[in-house]
């Protein structure tokens, strides 16, 4: 689905099991990527304007989870495997695929941010030698670099770029928990204490202010420059998939459990909430962008 200022629209006929994970927006044209069931393949997807766009090898299993665009030029990240195996993290530029890790081990391009000729990456790939770690990633370029030592789990989410700086979310296992972190240029801040389960899922940049959307023990967070801020309306029972920032406020989309029969797909506006679906059936929102 894709929701214009509250009115939504179908990208599939649902015949088939399908997820829009990402948009963006570059003038008049509006690029949504997810991915689709094909009978034993899941295939990425790209639809512009609400067409479906082929860009991948159908034969492949694929999903495609993050997509920006730059003049004329579009990126997609994501991962795709042959189905005997591991999934290797990809990126597709204007539908050719480049492989960011080897197809040894399981890698995942779960973010893309664009600055000037620069492309980044925000993922996780298993840890080269002792292979029982997945190791949160940015790939400027192609080029790897290991935001952790990887002898514990980490992920990388989602990644931001303003001016020189290089904002990534992500989460790191502690030994007994998840802590939710943001890393600048490399550098980590944990955003939790570590005693309750936690992740940050998305990360917008806005002037000096840096905000991350994630959660603490089940419970909604957003935070500004490290600092709990405004909660969403629901906040229990709810869950953030992704931030963006304008200067007309904050909005958030995810999703509330507590509200009909099913999730409801969420949008909240400087915490406000707007439900965009009735709850009669099962929704989420996993993305939202402003323009």
């Amino acid at each position: 689905m894709l929701w214009k200022n509250g009115v939504g629209v179908s990208l599939t006929d649902g015949t088939r099991t399908a997820i829009a994970h990402s948009l963006a927006v570059s003038g008049s044209d509006v690029y949504v990527v997810g991915e689709e069931s094909q009978g034993f393949f899941q295939g990425a997807r790209l639809w512009k304007n609400g067409v479906l766009v082929p860009f991948t090898n159908a034969l492949i299993h694929s999903a495609a989870l993050s997509v920006a665009v730059s003049g004329n030029d579009l990126h997609v990240a994501g991962y795709e495997t042959d189905g005997s195996g591991p999934t290797v993290a990809t990126v597709w530029k204007n539908g050719v695929a480049s492989r960011l890790a080897d197809a040894t081990r399981t890698s995942v391009a779960n973010g893309i941010a664009l600055s000037g000729p620069d492309v980044y990456v925000a993922g996780h790939a298993v840890h080269e030698q002792h292979r029982t770690t997945s190791v949160a990633t940015i790939w400027k370029n192609g080029f790897a670099t290991a935001l952790t030592d990887g002898l514990r789990d980490s992920r990388a989410a989602s990644v931001a770029v303003s001016g020189s700086d290089v904002h990534v979310a992500g989460y790191e296992f502690n030994g007994t928990r998840n802590v939710a972190k943001v890393w600048k240029n490399g550098v980590p801040t944990a955003l939790t204490d570590g005693a309750r389960d936690a992740q940050a899922v998305a990360v917008a940049v806005s002037g000096a202010d840096v905000y991350v959307v994630g959660y603490d023990d089940r419970t909604t967070r957003v935070w500004k420059n490290g600092a709990p801020g405004l909660a969403p309306e629901g906040t229990s029972g709810t869950s953030a998939h992704w931030v963006a920032v304008s200067g007309r406020g904050i909005y958030v989309a995810g999703h509330d459990s507590n509200v009909g029969v099913a999730t409801v797909a969420m949008l909240w506006t400087n915490g406000v909430a707007t439900p965009l679906t009735d709850g009669r059936t099962a929704a989420v929102a996993r993305f939202v962008a402003v323009k």
